[in-house]
């Protein structure tokens, strides 16, 4: 499997961006999804799951209400929404393929995953 990130960008605080995801290979629909992030001088963190089937959804507690993880399994694609962006969602943000096919629970760790992306810079100014 093969992830290829892409949608970030520069944006003020309060903004919106939507970063995207786009899988190679057969297996993508058997695999959950994710997104983490990394900022500077900081380890990679989780911020949100996305089960198999799409049915499933589990975010970090920072970017409840704010973020929403979707997927379209006939296209290959997982997406983050991102809305009222703040500062310190400053990261550089990579998908992530689950290790396992048909998975269960939140997958809230970077040993679940075995693919990832390259990573899309996100930078939001005060």
């Amino acid at each position: 499997v093969q992830l290829q990130a892409s949608g970030g960008g520069l944006v003020q605080a309060g903004g919106s961006l939507r970063l995207s995801c786009t899988a190679s290979g057969r297996t993508f629909g058997r695999q959950a999804m994710a997104w983490f992030r990394q900022a500077a001088g900081k380890e990679r963190e989780f911020v949100a799951h996305i089960s198999w089937s799409g049915e499933t959804t589990y975010y970090t507690d920072s970017v409840k209400g704010r973020f929403t993880i979707s997927r379209d399994n006939t296209r290959n694609t997982v997406d983050l929404q991102m809305n009222s962006l703040k500062p310190e969602d400053t990261a550089i943000y990579y998908c992530a393929a689950d290790v396992l096919y048909y998975s269960s629970g939140a997958r809230d760790k970077t040993g679940s995953y075995a693919y990832w992306g390259q990573g899309t810079q996100v930078t939001v100014s005060s």
